[in-house]
């Protein structure tokens, strides 16, 4: 007898709607020859569109012969990947059009890596998100080397692809050996499974941390940073902002699922090991941004402190924790992408200006941009009352109440470290004045795309900051559904 799956491609629209895209931008961009015809903008279409869907208000449900659950938890991170998406959009279509890459599939690869990231956070089955991880790691791939006459570009993409799949052979690796124990690879039926008959504990636990090496990799956590810093130099700006905010997104709701629902029956202390990744995260990742200049290795070491203050609400292992992380990446969606649009801006053509000295006497150059740039900086070094502060708060009364008094010690030590370098762009841009070499540049002046995405930037950080509660209750219930 044939069972027929269940099918619901109601709770898929999102991703139809970006994949459909995806391939006409393909087919658009062949028999349109012109520079420019609208793919930025028909992208960012079926953004909104996919995220006006991802709103909407529906029973959680169990599709696809239980591998896609399409719940509170899913809609919520689903809503992260496409805001982090339509910005990435916004701040490239100038870059985009600078540096002569405006074509077809470069929008193409980013909708492809957002359906990816959506399939992570929905998957109920392994298969799912590992199905999920590879379409978006493919497509970053790809557009980290999007600049092929870069030299640093194309190094960034072949580092990131030769490390990329070595950590995929880790994940898969651990997955297999879930399967050949258990017998099954949907979650639900790996945790009952485990909770009925306990056995092959040492070889679950094994099975578990070949996992959390895979996805730790997506986070940028220590030590499965190496790749970060000269990719995300490497590859294109607003590449980089969209590597820094979405997988990383998507590899903690990964962990969220599968640590939470797929091997929570497995009575080993987690806490232990991923406070130790949470710190050791932490401080790497603000310790060497101390020294850097580069602006992109910067917020490349910042990117990966702020995995280390994600999984402090990992580590925490109850709902608040969970909850927190979801806001938390919600809130970094909007400040870190801003901080790379104002990069993109400063850099000019061929990236030439990425130091952090290149933001020298911005404030009286453009002060409007600098007062931006001086707000998104301070919600980063979490100073109240920025959307940042909330953020780091809610995460850190999280491993409060799981008891982790040592951790939360630890965080708000590396909370201090990252003031200091954070504020070196305040510094440049208020206190000092621009070499001779920018004096004779012409005066920075934004596209009205990122002048969009500055704005929304700008909105989320002060609306979060300011008005937290209905954000992290959405949060709490999204987590409470799964």
């Amino acid at each position: 007898m044939v069972t027929i799956p269940d099918i619901n491609f109601g709770v898929i629209a999102p991703e139809l709607i970006l994949s459909l895209t995806a391939c006409a931008v393909l087919i658009i961009d062949v028999f349109v020859k012109k520079r420019g015809w609208g793919a930025a903008y028909l992208s960012l279409a079926a953004v909104l569109a996919a995220m006006l869907w991802a709103s909407y208000n529906f029973e959680p449900v169990t599709t696809f012969s239980g591998m896609y659950e399409a719940d509170r938890f899913t809609q919520f991170f689903k809503l992260i990947f496409l805001l982090g998406t339509g910005l990435t959009i916004l701040i490239s279509v100038r870059y985009a059009q600078d540096e002569n890459i405006d074509h077809g599939e470069y929008y193409a690869l980013l909708l492809f890596a957002t359906v990816g990231m959506m399939f992570m956070a929905a998957g109920s089955d392994m298969i799912t998100i590992f199905m999920g991880l590879e379409l978006l790691s493919i497509s970053l791939y790809i557009l980290a080397g999007y600049t092929r006459s870069r030299m640093v570009s194309n190094e960034a993409s072949l580092k990131y692809f030769l490390l990329g799949a070595f950590a995929s052979g880790f994940l898969l690796y651990g997955m297999a050996f879930i399967y050949g124990i258990t017998g099954h690879t949907q979650l639900e039926l790996i945790a009952a499974t485990i909770a009925e008959s306990p056995s092959n504990v040492l070889l679950l636990t094994i099975a578990a941390a070949l996992i959390l090496v895979g996805l730790g990799f997506k986070i940028a956590a220590v030590p499965f940073h190496q790749w970060t810093p000269d990719v995300y130099q490497g590859s294109p700006i607003p590449v980089t902002a969209f590597m820094s905010a979405g997988p990383k997104a998507a590899g903690l709701a990964a962990i969220l699922r599968i640590f939470y629902e797929g091997v929570s029956y497995l009575h080993v202390d987690w806490t232990i090991w991923l406070s130790a990744l949470a710190v050791m995260t932490m401080t790497l990742g603000n310790v060497a941004a101390l020294v850097q200049k580069d602006a992109k290795r910067m917020l490349a070491f910042s990117s990966i402190a702020h995995a280390g203050y994600a999984l402090v609400g990992v580590a925490a292992a109850n709902r608040d924790g969970a909850s927190s992380v979801m806001y938390y990446m919600l809130i970094y969606t909007f400040m870190n992408i801003g901080v790379f649009g104002i990069l993109a801006l400063v850099a000019r053509k061929n990236e030439s200006r990425t130091q952090v000295n290149d933001f020298s006497g911005l404030a009286y150059k453009n002060p409007l941009l600098a007062v931006v740039m001086t707000i998104l900086v301070f919600s980063l070094a979490g100073i109240p009352p920025m959307a940042g502060f909330m953020a780091k708060f809610y995460v850190f009364m999280a491993a409060m109440k799981a008891e982790l008094y040592l951790l939360v010690l630890a965080a708000v030590i590396n909370s201090a470290i990252g003031v200091y370098y954070y504020l070196r762009f305040v510094i440049v841009m208020y206190m000092r004045e621009p070499d001779a070499a920018a004096e004779s540049l012409p005066v920075l002046k934004a596209s009205p795309a990122l002048v969009i995405a500055l704005l929304i930037a700008l909105y989320g950080i002060i609306r979060l900051g300011i008005s937290p509660g209905g954000y992290l209750a959405f949060a709490e219930a999204a987590f409470i559904s799964f």
